[in-house]
């Protein structure tokens, strides 16, 4: 069955390995692709594979590509509207959100208001808006299928089984680059020591956030919601080799797990084709190469920003927002060597006890609580 999909960010690591799965299958139709200013990238994509919609958030860039691509029939739009019209390509039936961050709120509200599925690897658009991303999707009929491979993991670990029947679910978390270390072992981490994820290939933003454990408590909210789960009955533990990818735990103690190697290609892969599975060359899993499978508890103590997200998934409201928006912009901070290390979650702690919660808020107030938080950490900045 051919699938028409439109690429939210197809610049970006996610973006990329979509485009390589594409690649590989040519009923896989690229109809649309964007991006926010990494035109070079962008070009040599549309040209590959001739999309008839390129989006540009960066208007200037978009004047320059349009000028560039002037030979072949591609539409270039430029602006923040940009990246809403490839979510809601008409000739597009599956949107690939690969945006980071909450940039991806709307365009992925605009694709489910379009019908279009989404295959959602962008998770920020449910931990801020959770509750209007998933209410809108059933009263459109469109499915969301995570991208994410720990989501991607317990999504089909579900399948086959009752949801009613679940007792927990497992996320798997790597641990990141410093694993094992206490806080004062951290207080003189530099950008590159915290880049230096040891399994996964991924841009710089979730690279640090996995260093933190944000990632993982944000994927924790994200979960509440693609699985209707209470936040109680999602876990963490620390899985250091990457290969369980998360698990399922029934009411009868049995555990399902899915296994696979580091490679996000294969949850690309299973959102584009599922409920079908196609080949995949060049990651096959070989269990007898593995040593030793190991699973631990998270260090809550030192990364204790993993916690601060339960809480912000249990209040709902902004306050997942005012995480994630505080987080954002604390990152942003360190990656420039204007914040330290363990100033990251310290800033969040104080946009969280500073900014007053908001119950079932609005787009336009989830966007208030989100500019209301970084505000706070860009005035915080402690050295």
């Amino acid at each position: 069955m051919e699938k028409n999909i439109s690429v939210l960010g197809s610049t970006g690591s996610i973006g990329t390995q979509t485009l390589e799965v594409a690649r590989n299958y040519p009923h896989i139709r690229v109809r649309a692709i964007s991006a926010n200013s990494n035109i070079d990238l962008l070009e040599k994509q549309a040209r590959e594979f001739m999309p008839e919609l390129v989006g540009v958030s960066d208007e200037d860039r978009a004047k320059e590509l349009k000028i560039r691509l002037a030979d072949t029939p591609i539409r270039v739009e430029g602006g923040k509207e940009a990246l809403e019209a490839a979510a809601a390509y008409k000739k597009a039936d599956t949107v690939v959100t690969a945006v980071v961050g909450i940039a991806g709120l709307v365009p992925t509200i605009e694709a489910i208001k379009a019908k279009k599925d989404i295959a959602l690897a962008n998770k920020e658009t449910l931990v801020t808006g959770g509750h209007i991303v998933t209410r809108l999707a059933r009263e459109m009929g469109i499915k969301i299928i995570p991208v994410d491979s720990e989501h991607s993991a317990i999504f089909q670990s579900l399948m086959g089984n009752p949801k009613k029947r679940v007792k927990r679910l497992l996320l798997t978390a790597s641990g990141g680059p410093f694993f094992g270390k206490k806080r004062e072992e951290l207080l003189n981490i530099t950008p590159q020591d915290a880049l230096k994820h040891p399994n996964w290939s991924m841009g710089a933003k979730v690279t640090i956030d996995s260093s933190t454990l944000v990632n993982k408590g944000l994927e924790v909210i994200e979960a509440k919601w693609l699985f209707d789960m209470d936040i109680d009955k999602i876990d963490v533990i620390v899985h250091r080799q990457s290969i369980v990818h998360s698990m399922v735990e029934y009411e009868d103690n049995a555990v399902i797990a899915q296994l696979g190697t580091p490679d996000m290609r294969l949850p690309i892969q299973f959102a584009l084709t599922w409920p079908d599975r196609l080949p995949m060359s060049e990651n096959e899993l070989d269990l007898t190469d593995i040593m030793s499978l190991t699973f631990e508890k998270p260090d809550t103590k030192t990364f204790y920003a993993l916690e601060m997200a339960k809480r912000a998934g249990k209040a709902g409201g902004t306050a997942p927002t005012v995480f994630n928006g505080a987080d954002e912009a604390a990152v942003e901070l360190f990656l420039k060597g204007e914040l330290p290390y363990l100033g990251i979650a310290e800033a969040i702690e104080r946009a969280m006890s500073d900014i007053k919660n908001i119950d079932n808020p609005s787009v336009e107030e989830i966007f208030a609580a989100d500019k209301a938080a970084r505000e706070i950490v860009y005035n915080y900045r402690r050295f």
